[in-house]
């Protein structure tokens, strides 16, 4: 039995996250990054994670990156 897993990227603003809680991090973290690509949000990433003892995938947005003075 598969479960639909809801992704908040619509709700995911720049230098915000989500914690997916998951026993199958690798394919929580590709499916979430395939919806995020679907949705134009190409500053996604992820990486597995343990929170409040719970092992999961947190998935965030980066922050505007700061301009190089030259």
């Amino acid at each position: 039995m598969k479960l639909k897993i809801h992704y908040p990227w619509d709700q995911t603003e720049k230098g915000q996250g989500f914690f997916i809680p998951c026993l199958d991090t690798d394919a929580v973290r590709e499916e979430g990054l395939k919806q995020a690509v679907r949705l134009r949000i190409l500053d996604a990433k992820a990486y597995p994670a343990v929170r409040n003892e719970l092992i999961g995938v947190w998935f965030y947005r980066l922050r505007h990156a700061s301009q190089k003075q030259t």
